[in-house]
């Protein structure tokens, strides 16, 4: 199922490439009822659910094909542990692969565009992903996590990404559980514009720690649910100096609102940028710091997203 190119390779090839936008907030939005254990994961079993999310992912593909550019899509199981899945009756299903192949199958309906797309296969944190204080020790986050990275990556996955991270102990849990799979993967944290975790680790020493301690290591870093004016704060940091930070970290999935996740985590309204506003602050990401996969994460749609692709086009 994993796409031709190899991972290491598709990213090394292309200048730019386009994230997807917001899926499960957009699915909240429309007034779809998520699952208090699972989220989005088991939209793929009922049809009017499906349809739903397959039109959200299709406006991202035909906005990708549209300006011929490489696309990263994740799968819908942010929230699919092993524990989770049991919490909520799917205890029989392989729901982690089944959503791999509602990914896969979208892609190759492409036709050639469908080599320019590959599909991460999504996990998080165990808890609150703006809590890092919930975060999950080292060696209880690998045990935890050893079981969907395994199912995520005998779908054939093109890689693996662990985002929406809160804290370095995690984090290295997760990394070194991807790493078990042999499968390439990426890590994504949420960063504060003071350039660190949310944990209050620095960008340059969470990277080398976990680096040092997974074996392979990641393929790189990435940023998720933060502001662009946020990252390019925190990578211009002075704790972040030298080579670690720009060299691993490969992109962002933006969020539209320049909030703390606190306050984000407790905003009762939708707080957005314009897409042309969102889409200028990222690509200068690229020109700046030399990001090359990005994207939208809470508050964006397909707007934002086809505003941004209209950028990456011409870089």
């Amino acid at each position: 199922m994993t796409n031709q190119t190899p991972i290491e390779q598709f990213f090394r090839k292309h200048r730019c490439v386009l994230g997807e936008g917001a899926v499960i907030e957009r699915l909240k939005r429309a007034g779809h009822d998520l699952d208090e254990h699972v989220v989005n994961s088991a939209f793929v079993y009922d049809p009017e659910k499906r349809a739903a999310i397959e039109e959200i992912f299709r406006q991202y593909l035909d906005i990708g094909a549209e300006h011929d550019l490489p696309l990263v899509l994740s799968t819908p199981t942010w929230r699919a542990s092993r524990a989770r899945i049991e919490a909520a009756g799917y205890g029989g299903r392989d729901l982690n692969g089944d959503n791999v192949r509602l990914l896969d199958d979208m892609r190759k309906s492409y036709g050639p565009y469908a080599r320019k797309v590959v599909v991460a296969g999504l996990l998080s944190c165990r808890g609150n992903a703006y809590a890092p204080a919930e975060a999950l020790g080292v060696e209880e986050a690998r045990d935890f996590h050893a079981w969907q990275a395994e199912k995520l990556a005998a779908a054939g996955v093109d890689f693996l990404m662990a985002a929406t991270l809160p804290a370095l102990s995690e984090a290295t849990g997760l990394a070194l559980a991807l790493s078990a799979t042999s499968v390439p993967y990426v890590v994504s944290f949420v960063v504060r514009p003071e350039g660190t975790l949310l944990d209050g680790t620095p960008l340059k020493e969470a990277y080398g720690a976990i680096d040092a301690a997974a074996s392979p290591r990641p393929l790189a870093y990435m940023a998720n649910c933060t502001h662009a004016d946020f990252l390019a704060r925190a990578m211009a940091n002075e704790q972040n100096a030298g080579l670690l930070v720009g060299e691993r970290i490969l992109g962002l999935f933006a969020n539209t609102a320049a909030l703390s996740p606190e306050e984000l985590d407790n905003s009762k309204a939708l707080v957005e940028e314009e897409p042309d506003a969102f889409a200028a602050a990222v690509a200068d990401l690229h020109d700046r710091f030399g990001l090359k996969v990005l994207g939208g994460c809470c508050g964006t749609d397909e707007r934002h997203i086809r505003s941004l692709a209209r950028r990456l086009a011409q870089k």
